[in-house]
């Protein structure tokens, strides 16, 4: 028996299967870790989901900073859960929208056929992946495959940034540092949402762009400092980690919260966690309190950023749309740390 005709079998035994799934599929896959010259389109067998995955069958994903660590293997820590000699995610993408095609024998409140978006442990620059069904969630039917597949990654970390660490109310004023990327533009709109006053900080460039997202204010880095303000805000949101930690608390009220979402990676070794680690220690000094964290693939989040988007006062900023031949080039693009907006792929070739 050939290695796929055991794959498939293995396949059908542990889950409700569309007859239609191919035993292979052309994929973005890295063998090594490196820069964006590691990627490449390969013929690998469509996985096979475990008892309590659901097998998805791609219809849009989108990438994250999150990408580019896994696939340049930086900072080295990374590698303690990337893989320590070659990457254990062989294919990236963590955002994903599609169409359930399999489910796994233990997997309850998920059919073939249901449309869903959420995040992945990588795997969705292919036109399949296996998730977890933990980080799902079930699409608006008004909301198109690609909106639904910007949001996971960005959604939840600025969720969860906001409502869960910083408790944001109604009526709070908030500041975010990098209001133009994948993380800000979602954090504007879902402030917004949460009831705040945003202001929020980009470069010239960007500007008319987070407004339409519905800043109250932007400001313009590259003619004026928000550090000049004063204490006004209860909570800023930083996605870029750039200034110094006295002009973060100078800008926040006695009890405002800080949030730290990345930071300067200009060290592969350890950054951005030792400039991280240098503002905790700082901020217990204060009597501002200071937040970081990793997102979490939650359900119950998903359903509120599904909800936000039908309601559209979740509109996702697409930079461009893009297919596995571009995911190279989008990849080294986002190592820069300027990427506009999101970046959606779609699971074809040409």
């Amino acid at each position: 028996m050939t290695q796929q005709m055991k794959h498939r079998q293995q396949q059908s035994e542990e889950s409700a299967v569309d007859q239609a799934v191919p035993p292979t599929m052309t994929a973005v896959v890295q063998r090594r870790f490196g820069g964006a010259e590691v990627l490449q389109l390969d013929e690998v067998p469509v996985p096979v989901p475990k008892p309590d995955q659901v097998l998805v069958g791609v219809e849009a994903a989108s990438l994250n900073a999150l990408d580019w660590h896994f696939v340049s293997g930086t900072p080295y820590f990374i590698r303690i859960v990337a893989g320590v000699r070659r990457p254990k995610r062989a294919t990236p993408g963590a955002d994903v929208a599609g169409i359930v095609v399999a489910v796994g024998r233990n997997v309850t409140g998920f059919a073939v056929g249901d449309t869903v978006f959420g995040e992945v442990k990588g795997g969705a620059c292919a036109p399949y992946v296996a998730a977890d069904t933990k980080g799902l969630a079930p699409i608006p039917a008004s909301v198109s495959f690609e909106s639904a597949a910007a949001v996971p990654v960005a959604g939840l970390t600025a969720i969860q940034a906001l409502r869960t660490h910083a408790k944001l109310r109604p009526g709070e004023r908030v500041l975010i540092n990098g209001a133009s990327g994948g993380v800000g533009t979602m954090a504007v709109q879902i402030a917004k949402a949460l009831g705040a006053h945003v202001t929020g900080v980009c470069s010239s460039g960007n500007v008319e762009m987070v407004r339409s997202t519905g800043a109250d204010r932007v400001i313009d880095y590259t003619t004026d400092d928000f550090a000049t303000i004063g204490p006004r805000f209860d909570v800023m949101l930083d996605n870029v980690g750039n200034r110094p930690v006295a002009d973060c608390l100078g800008v926040l009220v006695p009890d405002g919260r800080y949030v730290q979402t990345s930071g300067p990676k200009d060290n592969p070794w350890l950054q951005p966690m030792l400039s991280i680690a240098g503002r905790a220690l700082r901020f217990r000094r204060a009597s501002q309190s200071f937040h970081q964290f990793t997102a979490e693939p939650n359900r119950d989040d998903m359903v509120f950023l599904g909800e936000l988007l039908a309601s559209g006062a979740l509109v996702p900023q697409i930079q461009r749309t893009i297919d596995l031949t571009g995911v190279a080039d989008a990849i080294d693009e986002i190592s820069g740390g300027h990427t506009r907006a999101k970046i959606v792929v779609r699971p074809t070739v040409g």
